[in-house]
């Protein structure tokens, strides 16, 4: 039994205990009564705006020793402006008794829910729909969604509008909590795949305040984008028997023990200051506050997948989470981990040497000299000289870009999945893919046209290698086709249609988010997307890193070795993966050109209209018209015909580009500039997916 004393001691330190916080309203109306600005108070109490107004929205609470001095600010205030009688006054100031307080979880942070700021508001409200909120994860064990960005007072900003506090002083700490304390994750994509690792951004106080720079500074760390070894943040991480991937301490960091059974212990770090979010991919988002980062990348962790690097990174890792490489099969009556159909497998797979690349050791090691697979997307200007008079006069030259033209190529498409077979004189099926060697060069068609066979367009020369969907186009146009040898695949599967669908999806309903739809006709189509990228940054921002993912993702099929101190024939990490597949992304492109390539010979059956240039997915048009739709092929009734080029949001329709002057092409054309990599304006440069 405790001593009266020891009573008296425990009553007397609940009564001069730390008195409560004013509820946010109040501390508000005081400062305001008071003539003191958002800004001049944080600029008093040494900290941001941005945690003031946090405080006085309820999103989170100051902590000692700011909370001591908040808490006597406030009590003057008070003092000097009576607290109105329309306004309640705290249980804790009026002697009322509080309501019990619901016992909550010891690990789990105070968390106060606000709603989500709304999207700007358009110049144009009656063509948008309005963004959708990111929703926070359904899943228990990841409450509160599977990301947050963190800024230097503590705030951690996740998904949905939530605020987590974040107690966290160094690296260490931040792991530990974000693993214990805070909720955040994702599920798996697929039920035999793994949950998704949380992700926590740092702003740049973040970062100084755990101990790391806010730039990386020297010759070593700007070269290699990481830490050094010896540095204190990474010499903290080992101490505590964590550990970091190959890759180091970059802007995109890993940090993980060794699973306690199925419990993953990973938890991931991207730091802004360190240009962890490419402006190409995001553009803008490094620069906003951390509540809507929060927004944009919960939005894209939602409808994609929670970020794992670059957007080239993500695109790959998500191909992965949707056909996991094993799954649990039963054998002799215990379950074991056993490949699962349709997926890559585990184990890297050499590429047959004409899908390889000079420096990859299939090739190094054979002494290859027989060539290479050459499907790349299309980059080819037509001959000046074969401008008729007509086109010439036309006023306009008009670009039209295909949507995700990528992704609308990967849809149904069949790829191998198992190692490939070496056979002399095959006989061509369009059903299986592989690598053929032969001969098209004997195939003569319209110049003003480029050849479907080649990237620049130009007609082959002599026997070459070719994917399956480029002799199956050769076929469709009628031509007879005797491969001389191929390197063909028999496991075969739609390993591509997961992830395609879930880009597409993800793809349309940002479009959707920003007032773009399926149901518009097509000059309001046009008019939408004139304006889009002004109706909600945010979404926009999403927008273009689903595309980013979608061209990096392909790209990362074949992804080169990199450093000056690389030699040929060396293996380098990217091709000791199992998605290292350059035959899966010549397959996409292959059938790309081809679809690019059908729709510029079905526009000269329907209008008589040629290109004037073609750069990957977008093509330039002479036109009467500034407008699309003063060339595209329509009916009488104004319905678009099948086959060419039409207008729309979905993948593999298409969106005006760009519109410049007739003469300004021609002089281009002229000087063997390509005018699809110009028609935007500001030297605008399309890529090829690399």
């Amino acid at each position: 039994m405790p001593t009266e004393d020891e009573l008296f001691a425990a009553v007397d330190a609940l009564l001069t205990g730390e008195p409560e916080m004013p509820p946010p309203a109040e501390r508000a109306r005081l400062r305001e009564a008071a003539g003191i600005t958002q800004a001049r108070l944080a600029q008093v109490l040494q900290t941001t705006t941005q945690s003031v107004k946090n405080w006085e929205a309820g999103r989170s609470e100051p902590r000692p020793p700011r909370r001591q001095a908040y808490q006597r600010l406030l009590d003057g205030w008070a003092t000097q402006h009576p607290n109105h009688p329309n306004t309640p006054i705290p249980a804790a100031l009026s002697g009322t008794p509080a309501p019990a307080a619901p016992s909550a979880e010891p690990l789990r942070p105070a968390v106060v829910e606000v709603p989500v700021r709304p999207a700007a508001t358009s110049r144009r409200p009656a063509a948008k729909k309005a963004a959708k909120p990111a929703a926070t994860s359904a899943d228990p064990c990841f409450p509160h969604g599977p990301l947050a960005v963190l800024d230097g007072d503590g705030n951690a900003y996740a998904a949905g509008g939530v605020v987590l506090d974040c107690p966290a002083a160094t690296v260490v700490e931040l792991v530990e909590w974000t693993l214990k304390e805070s909720g955040l994750g994702a599920a798996r994509l697929n039920r035999n795949g793994k949950d998704s690792d949380p992700l926590v951004v740092l702003t740049a106080a973040a970062a100084v305040k755990l101990g790391l720079p806010e730039r990386l500074e020297g010759r070593e760390e700007r070269r290699s984008l990481r830490l050094a070894e010896d540095h204190p943040v990474v010499r903290q991480i080992g101490a505590a028997k964590w550990r970091l991937t190959q890759r180091g301490f970059g802007p995109w960091a890993r940090i993980y023990r060794k699973a306690e059974g199925s419990a993953r212990q990973c938890v991931q770090l991207a730091v802004l200051s360190w240009d962890a979010l490419d402006t190409r991919s995001w553009p803008g988002v490094a620069t906003m506050g951390p509540a809507d980062i929060a927004r944009v990348l919960g939005v894209y962790a939602q409808r994609v997948i929670t970020p794992r690097g670059s957007t080239a990174v993500s695109g790959l890792e998500l191909m992965t989470a949707l056909r996991p490489p094993t799954r649990a099969v039963q054998e002799s009556g215990s379950w074991v981990s056993g490949r699962n159909p349709g997926s890559l497998g585990t184990d890297p797979m050499d590429p047959a040497p004409p899908e390889a690349i000079a420096e990859h050791p299939v090739v190094v090691n054979s002494g290859w000299t027989g060539g290479f697979l050459n499907e790349e997307a299309y980059q080819w200007v037509r001959a000046p000289e074969l401008l008729s008079d007509e086109e010439c006069l036309l006023p306009y030259a008009v670009g039209l870009d295909l949507n995700t033209a990528f992704l609308a190529a990967a849809a149904r498409l069949t790829v191998g999945l198992s190692a490939p077979d070496h056979f002399h004189r095959p006989v061509f099926n369009k059903k299986i893919p592989g690598s053929w060697l032969a001969d098209l060069s004997h195939i003569d068609l319209d110049p003003r046209l480029p050849s479907p066979f080649t990237p620049d367009g130009t007609r082959p020369t002599g026997p070459a290698w070719y994917q399956t969907h480029t002799l199956a186009y050769a076929q469709e146009l009628g031509h007879d086709v005797h491969p001389v040898e191929a390197y063909l695949r028999r496991e075969t599967g739609a390993y591509l249609d997961p992830w395609h669908d879930r880009l597409k999806t993800a793809y349309m309903d940002t479009l959707a988010d920003l007032g773009v739809t399926v149901d518009l006709t097509d000059a309001e189509f046009l008019a939408a997307m004139e304006h889009y990228k002004h109706t909600d940054p945010a979404m926009a921002a999403v927008l273009a890193a689903i595309k980013a993912t979608v061209k990096g993702g392909i790209g990362k099929l074949r992804e080169r070795p990199q450093g000056r101190t690389y030699r040929d024939g060396d293996p380098w990490p990217a091709m000791q993966r199992p998605t290292w597949r350059p035959d899966i992304r010549a397959a996409v492109i292959s059938k790309a050109r081809v679809n690019m390539h059908r729709k510029l010979a079905n526009m000269v059956k329907l209008t008589g209209l040629y290109p004037l240039a073609v750069l990957s997915d977008c093509v330039v048009y002479p036109s009467p018209g500034a407008s699309p739709l003063d060339f595209l092929p329509y009916t009488a009734s104004g319905k678009p015909l099948m086959g060419g080029f039409r207008l729309g949001p979905t993948p593999g329709l298409a969106k005006l580009e760009g519109v410049q002057g007739m003469a300004w092409a021609v002089d281009l054309m002229e000087k063997g500039l390509n005018p699809a990599r110009h028609i935007k304006g500001g030297d605008a440069v399309l890529d090829d997916g690399e």
